[in-house]
């Protein structure tokens, strides 16, 4: 079976690192490339994090459609579930589930326990939908990252549609394979092509920021020389982005 991850490999070391930063760093530090406009690349609001408190995941993106609001032909609704679990090998881990709800507005949950033990057994970080989940409880007691737009009681008529197709959420497209990084913050696209170099420049912007927050935790402080610190920092990313920039066209 042909594998839906079409990128290159990356390595373990630069997923672990990427966890190591919040999403809204990742995303910072992804618009130091300039590559894509800041407005792109990520959710909007109206999906959000179901347990904020949990650490980031990142993954590839397993993704598939739903529909959860007339009954369906077929006499066994979750009929696909099983087939998504063995097409998860042709995504890496570490995973995360993508599904769109196709749906409009969301007529019942995507996710629930049962669902969210069988994706988390199988090599999934965390689950994200535009759709609507429950189990909320038994689901936070899984450690397992759920990105929804909403909480809601029944199941309907579950079932999914398609698999390992392209899928619109939050205002962005996911295309099966893809890598995101998700947290509190919300969830965000890392390009496969540039994610080593975003992990190697996550130290280094951290530092220029902690700069101009060490700075306003002192004694004294003032505008003007808040002006000054916050100049110098703008100058350091403006060379940091540069510096990746160079790199990028090297690679």
């Amino acid at each position: 079976m042909e594998s839906a991850c079409k990128e290159r490999a990356i390595s373990t070391e630069t997923l672990n690192t990427l966890k190591n930063y919040d999403s809204a760093t990742i995303s910072n530090v992804i618009e130091l490339f300039k590559i894509r406009p800041n407005v792109a690349g990520y959710m909007n609001g109206s999906i959000r994090a179901q347990y904020p408190k949990l650490a980031p995941v990142v993954g590839y993106s397993s993704t598939a459609t739903f529909r959860t609001a007339y009954p369906s032909s077929e006499s066994n609704v979750y009929r696909r579930l099983a087939e998504h679990i063995e097409r998860l090998q042709e995504i890496p881990e570490p995973r995360i589930v993508v599904v769109q709800d196709l749906d409009e507005p969301p007529a019942a949950a995507v996710l629930g326990e049962v669902m969210s033990r069988v994706y988390k057994r199988f090599g999934c970080e965390g689950f994200i939908t535009n759709g609507g989940t429950r189990d909320i409880i038994q689901v936070e007691e899984l450690n397992f990252a759920v990105f929804a737009s909403s909480t809601i009681v029944s199941h309907g008529y579950p079932r999914l549609e398609e698999i390992h197709v392209p899928v619109h959420i939050g205002g962005l497209l996911v295309r099966p394979g893809e890598l995101l990084h998700a947290d509190a913050n919300g969830v965000v696209s890392i390009p496969n092509h540039i994610a080593t170099l975003v992990a190697e420049t996550c130290p280094e912007f951290t530092t220029v920021e902690n700069d101009v927050m060490k700075y306003l935790e002192d004694d004294g402080v003032t505008a003007s020389g808040y002006r000054v610190v916050w100049e110098k920092a703008k100058e350091q990313f403006e060379q940091l982005s540069g510096k990746v920039r160079q790199k990028l066209q090297k690679d």
